[in-house]
């Protein structure tokens, strides 16, 4: 596996992939995630791509009920789904931003918190995986960002 790992960093080495500045998403994520999607503006939007992974929530209503717990919908792109996901996973421990944003989740809900923070992160980093992909720029780090901005006033 690790051999195979080596020889999926050289060859994105050779690819100018913005993916790969995000800190916590290796480049076997990044390959997964760039090769699955392929073309990112056939999207118009960052929530057609989310639909496209399978990243929603059924609607379930009747009349005046509408259902406070709904299944997530399993169509789509399996594969994306799970790059996605464990991309998420890895964005909560190595990027605050993303820790910060998981947590929140986690405590809103009493039952399901993991699954549904975890979904809930993924669809965030879906938002950031087409804004990257459509700019073609690299991630700058939030905390990078305010630091800049606050040492010319210093």
């Amino acid at each position: 596996m690790r051999r195979l790992d080596r020889e999926i960093a050289q060859r994105m080495e050779r690819i100018p992939n913005p993916l790969l500045s995000v800190q916590g998403l290796g480049s076997v994520i990044t390959a997964g995630i760039s090769a699955e999607i392929a073309d990112v503006h056939r999207f118009p939007a960052d929530p057609q791509l989310a639909k496209f992974v399978g990243l929603v929530w059924r609607q379930h209503a009747s009349g005046q009920f509408v259902a406070e717990e709904t299944r997530l919908a399993k169509s789509g792109n399996v594969y994306l789904r799970y790059y996605l996901i464990e991309g998420a996973n890895l964005m909560r421990q190595h990027n605050l931003e993303y820790q910060a944003y998981y947590r929140r989740k986690y405590d809103e809900v009493p039952k399901h918190q993991h699954k549904r923070a975890l979904v809930l992160t993924a669809r965030k980093l879906v938002r950031l995986v087409f804004a990257l992909l459509t700019k073609n720029q690299t991630y700058v780090r939030p905390q990078a960002v305010q630091s800049q901005e606050a040492a010319p006033a210093q």
